[in-house]
């Protein structure tokens, strides 16, 4: 037998049904805050997130599915889609279009992690990007939009953690003062954050080992070399933040996954996760673009969320996957019947009513399929109603039936 990819798995119904649902509701809740639909590439030349998310991340150094094309050119199976979202932006000269260019996205992106609770090789992220302003009211709004949408979507009790990371010239300060607080420490360090101790020190902040958590608790914090803008910037996000009532703690050891991240990163976190936590990530990015070979400046900030951990997290919340939403169970006991009941369907649905046609078949086997089915009504229909015209609509949760004559079938089902 031929089985799904370790790391990958099919999303069957019903929970498939909770995934459109927390699309539809993530769609409205960009719409309210004039966000729209950007879709780019699932693969790109793999330069792209060499050059953008960072040569010595976990996720360019180990977890990138990357493979030669026929030319010899390396492509990349998206692992985030920031990246990507500004290639186009720079390509398709975005910067020409007035006012803050606001972008979402929901796809698949991909990463060769150790799969766990929540975490896929093959994952599905609804993100958004506002670009084109480095004003910490946007920070605020792009913070605001995702607590809206969790809350939209029925998560309650999420954490919002936040921190600044400066700018290139105090992240460059941070930086020395982390390799001289962390050499003497290196030998006691897990593999990943010895190396990282020399390549990228400012990662071993994020290290999840718990044997260098004993290191990273004493290392000073990045907020000691801030300067006096990247302090400025700090304290308006969060006066913005309170002026719209978002709770937040700030969090010195919050510095995210990605080398792009500049000035404001924040998390939100939710309990019915389990120790993989983080819901959703994001923060600012004021020189990617420029790295990416814009000649213009692109300051922006964006978050993705992890959708098959906001599912979990919605089906947690409300002890399951998405009700059926079936409305109507045709339960024909003849021939003639199910011809009727074919054109009784094809009415309810041309007005927007979901509808189920059984095949002929005793009541009591059709009853039992209805049941099943957990259709709000069923509709039988045996030779007697056939010659009156009149039809037997029961309503299954509450067990009681009228009849209904054909003309007034579809207006009942409301």
């Amino acid at each position: 037998m031929i089985r799904a990819i370790k790391g990958t798995r099919d999303i069957l119904p019903p929970d498939s049904a909770t995934w459109n649902e927390v699309e539809s509701t993530a769609r409205s809740v960009f719409r309210t805050f004039n966000c729209q639909e950007i879709r780019t590439p699932i693969f790109e030349e793999t330069a792209l997130f060499a050059r953008g998310v960072g040569a010595e991340t976990d996720i360019v150094s180990k977890e990138m599915y990357s493979f030669d094309d026929r030319d010899g050119t390396s492509l990349t199976l998206r692992p985030e889609n920031t990246a990507s979202v500004i290639r186009a932006y720079i390509e398709h000269r975005m910067d020409q279009i007035p006012g803050v260019k606001k972008l979402f996205y929901i796809g698949p992106m991909f990463r060769r992690e150790r799969p766990q609770k929540g975490r896929y090789r093959q994952f599905s992220q609804i993100g958004a990007e506002m670009i084109g302003s480095s004003f910490a009211g946007i920070d605020a709004e792009v913070i605001e939009m995702v607590s809206t949408l969790l809350t939209s979507c029925g998560v309650q009790g999420a954490r919002l953690l936040i921190n600044s990371v400066g700018d290139p010239e105090s992240r460059a300060k941070y930086t020395n003062a982390l390799k001289e607080a962390l050499a003497p420490h290196i030998p006691a360090l897990s593999e990943d954050s010895q190396r990282r101790a020399a390549t990228n020190p400012l990662r071993v902040l994020d290290s999840k080992a718990e044997q260098d958590q004993p290191v990273v608790e004493k290392l000073p914090s990045i907020h000691e070399f801030l300067n006096e803008a990247c302090r400025e910037h700090f304290a308006a996000v969060r006066t913005y933040l309170d002026d719209r009532g978002i709770a937040y703690e700030v969090s010195p050891r919050l510095v995210r996954g990605l080398d792009y991240y500049t000035h404001t990163t924040f998390e939100f976190l939710h309990g019915a996760l389990g120790a993989q936590n983080a819901i959703c990530g994001g923060g600012r990015y004021n020189g990617l673009a420029e790295s990416l070979g814009s000649k213009v400046p692109a300051p922006g900030i964006g978050f993705s969320i992890g959708e098959d951990r906001l599912v979990m997290a919605v089906e947690e919340a409300r002890g399951g996957p998405a009700a059926p939403s079936l409305v109507l169970y045709v339960a024909p006991m003849s021939e003639a019947a199910f011809r009727r009941g074919s054109l009784l369907a094809q009415k309810a649905r041309a007005a927007g009513v979901s509808v189920e046609v059984g095949a002929p078949a005793k009541l009591k086997r059709l009853m039992e399929l209805a049941n099943k089915s957990e259709a709000r009504y069923a509709l039988l229909i045996g030779d007697d109603e056939l010659a009156r015209g009149e039809f037997a609509l029961k309503d299954m949760r509450s067990g009681e039936q009228v009849t209904v004559p054909e003309a007034e079938l579809v207006g009942r089902l409301y």
